[in-house]
């Protein structure tokens, strides 16, 4: 294991040359052309909404006989203003009524996806002495990120700025506006979803920053302490999360010029996250009698019940993420199906071959892989590519849950790293793989998905530990030998469950 850390911190020195150097190249080179957006999601802004000026071309370059030609193509790019690169006010006749109230929809699926199903599907997975601390967690975190996404993450993510990170146009929501006139009202859009209302993708995109460090909770279950975990998460929640944001689906963003495919967020919330739990479980160390003590789930009805909710909720992660009301948004819910369903009976099947018996948090664990695995790739890929997804994710979370964490001694409580940050980088490779362009309007690579899968791990590998030793050095992160055998209800909360 602390060769593991090690090489992340080698690897994350090499990581931020190379950010220095693109940084610098930034600074001399001239802007680019906008980027792809590799959501795929936001229809094309209308016509009449302002934009930035593009770059005049070099009349220069071309040869005097084709100066006609170069006048026309310039008139023409005149008559067609660029898309729109920040948020910008429309009139609300501009506003899609049905794609706002998918949005809406969505928003409420992602939302319950944290509060009840996470909740419930990781409290019922620990020991009945740590399922109201495991349920605290995940309630708390979605009240803690909710104010910082306000202040300063969504800002940080979802406007322009550099090739790494955003601009502060949107600290404290600045600029985000409905004004209701007697004639008419007129309200500020995303520039990437322009046909709803800004405040709706504002809060849609919170339920993903909410969820990601809650799922990092999972890793560390029975062990860490509230004020340490409280501390991480905000520090986390800026410095980890809203970067690999912008750089993945803001179409500036280093990944998203780069043409990384990552529909609704296998990089940004599992890898992230899943890496970032497996750095935890290490720098904690493992619970108390792991390997000698039974440490079997006291309920598993309460994680049945929960990863159930997980899977309705998903289809707002994943259909979400078209940001419209549109057949984009049906082919997702489609993928998201039937790989969850081809990942859950994978598990299932081998579970069966390997331990002689089918169980229930097998299935639902596999199902839960599929759902991580398809996220990357739902607005892209066909039916083959979901069935092929869904069965390669079950197989390998289910290795990865069982012999690797095995072989490689780490304590992941709940399988966070093995479900989450393995599932996600199947999901984000295979999409390079079978992505369709005639569905996502992009052709997939291997090697660009490999790109973006490194620099998450790398990124929030060194920088969760980074943050992790401070936070130790300070306050301590870990509770009491004490505290952990009495329970973290009784000794964190005071309160248990009869």
């Amino acid at each position: 294991m602390r060769k593991l850390l090690m090489s992340l911190l080698m690897a994350g020195s090499l990581l931020a040359g190379g950010i220095g150097a693109a940084l610098a190249d930034d600074a001399s080179a001239p802007a680019a052309a906008s980027a792809p957006d590799t959501m795929a999601s936001a229809p094309a802004p209308d016509a009449s909404a302002p934009a930035a000026s593009a770059p005049a071309a070099d009349a220069s370059a071309a040869p005097a006989a084709s100066a006609p030609a170069a006048d026309a193509s310039a008139a023409a790019a005149a008559a067609a203003p660029a898309a729109p690169t920040a948020p910008f006010s429309v009139d609300s006749s501009k506003i899609n009524s049905g794609d706002t109230a998918w949005m809406l929809t969505s928003t409420a699926l992602v939302l319950f996806m944290t509060i009840p199903g996470l909740a419930l599907f990781y409290g019922g997975m620990v020991r009945k002495k740590n399922v109201l601390a495991t349920l605290m967690q995940s309630f708390a975190i979605t009240c803690l990120v909710t104010i910082i996404w306000t202040v300063i993450g969504y800002s940080l993510a979802f406007t322009p700025g550099g090739s790494f990170i955003g601009g502060f146009s949107r600290v404290f929501m600045a600029g985000m506006t409905y004004i209701k006139g007697d004639k008419a009202t007129t309200l500020t859009v995303s520039h990437l979803a322009p046909t709803i209302p800004e405040t709706v993708y504002f809060v849609y995109q919170m339920t993903f920053a909410i969820i990601t460090p809650a799922l990092i909770t999972g890793a560390f279950a029975d062990r860490m302490k509230f004020s340490a975990m409280l501390v991480f998460m905000s520090l986390w929640s800026i410095i980890v999360y809203a970067p690999i944001a912008h750089m993945v689906w803001e179409p500036t963003g280093w990944l998203a010029s780069a043409g990384i495919l990552d529909f609704a967020g296998g990089t940004v919330v599992h890898i992230n996250a899943g890496i970032a739990g497996l750095v935890c479980c290490l720098v904690l160390g493992k619970r108390i009698g792991y390997g000698r003590e039974a440490m079997a789930p006291h309920n598993l009805t309460l994680t049945l019940i929960g990863g159930a909710m997980l899977w309705v909720g998903w289809f707002g992660f994943n259909a979400g993420s078209a940001v419209a009301a549109d057949g984009r948004a049906g082919f997702a819910m489609f993928a998201t199906q039937v790989a969850t369903a081809a990942a859950a009976l994978a598990w299932m099947f081998a579970e069966w071959a390997a331990k002689g018996k089918p169980s229930v948090l097998g299935i639902v664990s596999g199902a839960v892989a599929g759902l991580v695995a398809v996220t990357p790739a739902s607005g892209f890929v066909g039916t083959l590519g979901a069935l092929v997804i869904g069965v390669v994710a079950g197989v390998v979370c289910f290795w990865s849950a069982t012999w690797l964490k095995h072989k490689l001694g780490y304590d992941d409580s709940l399988d966070a790293f093995g479900v989450h940050c393995i599932g996600g980088i199947v999901g984000a490779l295979l999409t390079g793989v079978f992505a369709v362009k005639d569905i996502g309007g992009a052709d997939g690579s291997v090697i660009l998905q490999a790109k973006g899968v490194l620099t998450t791990l790398i990124y929030s590998g060194v920088v969760s530990f980074v943050l992790l030793k401070i936070i130790d050095m300070v306050m301590g992160i870990r509770v009491t030998e004490e505290q952990e055998r009495e329970g973290l209800d009784v000794s964190l909360h005071g309160e248990h469950v009869e």
